[in-house]
């Protein structure tokens, strides 16, 4: 009888074990099922007012792809747009457009991310005054145009020096030119831009990986220091879109257009801090964690399957990259 029934109390803890086990993963998927439907459908209908939090919106990188669709959806939603680039022609040309499509007024500032602190103090003296509410970091660049191992980065010292500066510290040093307005005014929303390269270590893409993990970190750190203060800070974690750092590869039901993902991405402030963007990209990234995990990507096998796929494509990413620069020009 008592070997029956230490049975019976070992069965009964395990199934409780069990039944606990099942509870809670039950209750966590249902949670980010209602989480996703909450960010990627309700938000459709329901968008969040942004001229809420200020008259002007300052974009980065915004004369072409995920820039500039943000700078155009924000001048669409009512806001007044601060464009920030290296081309002042292209600036110029957008900025015209926009005044022209959406009945908003512009600025523009001319320079070059790449080049270090030296720029940042007259991008602050050139935004003084302006009642600005939303801050959209999406500069960036990649070292290289192909996948490639740290070494075979062409003329590495400059390419690396100016990929550093241009993705990472032009998210801190912008912000600086921008927070202090915002905090004095107790309201604001900072869009950083980061990269789904960023969610896993990415061999091939190291420099660039890194960059974009560090401004997710920074962003999700930046948002629990200030949401007190009434700053939202949003980390957007995009996966493929079609512009000119993906070779303008063509849009399908997996890649979406620039104009687009802004237009998705947007709908989710006020709902999350931190986004895929889209739902597409949402279902990508849990796809790609679950099959493709880090420790996967990290082993010998892989890299050495990456470089074969990157050798394969190279003579296509070259012919679209000559292809757009000749539209550039």
């Amino acid at each position: 009888m008592g070997d029956i029934a230490e049975c019976s109390w070992y069965s009964l803890v395990l199934c409780s074990i069990g039944s606990v086990t099942v509870v809670y993963y039950l209750l966590r998927w249902s949670w980010r099922c209602w989480h996703g439907f909450k960010v990627y459908v309700l938000s459709e209908i329901w968008q969040t007012n942004l001229r809420t939090y200020g008259q002007w919106a300052v974009v980065t990188g915004a004369t072409s792809g995920i820039g500039r669709a943000y700078a155009e959806e924000l001048a669409r939603r009512g806001l007044d747009i601060v464009l920030i680039s290296r081309s002042e022609d292209k600036l110029c040309s957008v900025a015209k457009e926009i005044e022209s499509r959406y009945k908003r007024q512009t600025r523009v500032i001319q320079t070059d991310f790449t080049e270090g602190h030296s720029i940042y103090s007259a991008i602050a003296q050139q935004l003084e005054g302006l009642q600005i509410g939303i801050l959209v970091n999406n500069v960036g660049m990649n070292y290289i145009g192909v996948l490639a191992n740290f070494l075979d980065v062409p003329d590495p010292d400059q390419r690396i020096t100016q990929v550093i500066n241009c993705n990472t510290l032009s998210v801190t040093q912008v912000r600086l030119s921008v927070c202090g307005p915002v905090y004095r005014q107790g309201k604001g929303l900072i869009i950083n831009i980061s990269s789904e390269a960023a969610s896993q270590p990415q061999p091939m893409l190291s420099v660039y990986s890194a960059t974009k993990i560090f401004v997710t970190y920074f962003s999700r750190c930046l948002h629990a220091e200030y949401r007190s203060k009434g700053i939202t800070v949003q980390c957007v974690v995009p996966f493929i879109v079609s512009t000119n750092m993906t070779h303008n590869v063509p849009v399908n039901p997996l890649v979406k257009s620039a104009a687009s993902f802004a237009r998705d991405a947007l709908n989710t402030v006020g709902y999350t801090t931190y986004t895929s963007g889209c739902l597409t990209h949402a279902l990508q990234h849990i796809a790609l964690s679950i099959f493709f995990p880090g420790w996967l990507r990290l082993t010998s096998f892989c890299v050495q399957r990456m470089a074969k796929f990157a050798r394969s494509i190279e003579p296509q990413l070259r012919e679209r990259l000559a292809e757009t620069k000749n539209k550039q020009d």
